[in-house]
Parts: structure tokens; C-alpha cells; sequence
């Protein structure tokens, strides 16, 4: 791994980031375990799948793309409408590991993007529990 590449050049560009949005979402919508955080989220997932995949680009230091179509992703205030406790977390949480390792994310890799998104989910608190 070099220190010079970005995660998103790491995770593999724009096709991989799309698969692990892609079965992100997917697994919100089937697995029951997920449910907390899929009642949250509209009925068709398509721009929730979109917004993600465009924030991660930007966030892993590929094309700043939702910077670009909705400005500035002010993450906390997006997010103060839903409540979000450690459950809410760690639902999002655990979709998102089982999604990065579904898709091929291990190693050094998967563990900084684990710690990331461990950071910015619990952030994103909003209710004690």
C-alpha cells in the first residue's frame, strides 16, 4: 500500500466504490438486522444509493462528486431529521463491514475504513442510546 494513493485508488475506483454502495443498500433492504436503519431511508433506495456512492468518492479522495452536485455534505445536519443512537450506529456499522468484506475490502485496507466509519457513525449520534 502506498502512502501516495488514495483509499479510493486503494478500494479500486469508481466501479468498486459503486459495488460496495450496491450491496450496502442491498443489504439494508434484505437483512432484518438492518431494519432500524432501512425505515429511515425512503422506499426506492436509488438516490440514497447515489448520494453515498458520490460522498465516499470524494471522501476517499476520488471526485469530489456531491461537493460538486449539492455543495458543502454538512453530514451531522443531514442527518439531525432521524434519530440516531448506538443502536442506529451500529446497525450502519455492522451493514457496512459486512458489505466491504462481501466485496472484497480486507486487510489494512478494511481496518482504516472500519475505524473511519466507526468515527463519523458515532459522530452522527444524535440520542444517548
Amino acid at each position: 500500500m502506498s502512502a501516495q494513493q488514495t483509499t479510493y485508488e486503494l478500494i479500486g475506483g469508481a466501479e468498486k466504490l459503486r459495488e460496495l454502495v450496491d450491496r450496502f443498500y442491498d443489504l439494508m433492504d434484505l437483512e432484518e438486522s438492518y431494519q432500524g436503519i432501512r425505515v429511515m431511508h425512503p422506499a426506492d433506495l436509488s438516490t440514497s444509493r447515489e448520494k453515498l456512492y458520490m460522498f465516499l468518492s470524494g471522501w476517499m479522495g476520488g471526485p469530489d462528486l456531491f461537493v460538486q452536485q449539492y455543495g458543502h455534505p454538512r453530514l451531522k445536519a443531514r442527518h439531525l431529521p432521524f434519530p440516531i443512537g448506538l443502536s442506529e450506529r451500529d446497525q450502519w456499522l455492522q451493514c457496512m463491514r459486512q458489505a466491504l468484506k462481501e466485496t472484497g475490502v480486507n486487510g489494512l485496507l478494511f481496518e482504516r475504513l472500519m475505524q473511519s466509519f466507526f468515527t463519523t457513525a458515532d459522530w452522527m449520534r444524535n440520542q444517548a442510546g
